[in-house]
């Protein structure tokens, strides 16, 4: 007994076709890449500009204001591990594990599959990826 393949449901009206669908994915996809190349020169723009105030407003000053907008510079601190051992044993000592990110090098337990061994704890989840490439 053939199953057919059901489309899930979509706010989108597709084409009645499947080749039709596929060339829709194609243009839409070309059209997003052409929108976010003028959203990736419009987000350096931004960060020549952050990196100009950054570097150049007086450490003493408020900031600048224009017409429309105010800007000011203000300092933050950001942790970084110097030492990673005497960081993990504080973590283990306190049991402070919410110091740590839950999140898995993909690559490192690749690799350790690759060789034909398990990670305790992990598991595979597959997912499935479209490839679209013009005639």
């Amino acid at each position: 007994m053939a199953t057919e393949a059901v489309a899930p449901q979509s706010k989108y009206e597709l084409p009645d076709s499947d080749a039709k669908k596929a060339d829709l994915l194609y243009k839409t996809r070309e059209k997003r890449l052409k929108i976010q190349k003028q959203v990736d020169e419009l987000q350096g723009l931004e960060s020549a500009l952050k990196e100009y105030f950054i570097n150049s407003l007086p450490k003493d000053t408020s900031g600048v204001a224009g017409r429309v907008a105010r800007v000011q510079t203000t300092p933050k601190a950001i942790p970084r591990v110097e030492d990673w051992d005497k960081f993990y044993a504080y973590v283990r000592s306190k049991k402070r594990f919410d110091l740590l990110q839950r999140r898995l090098s993909e690559a490192a337990v690749k690799e350790i599959w690759e060789n034909g061994k398990t990670v305790p704890g992990v598991a595979k989840f597959t997912t499935v990826s479209v490839s679209c490439t013009k005639l």
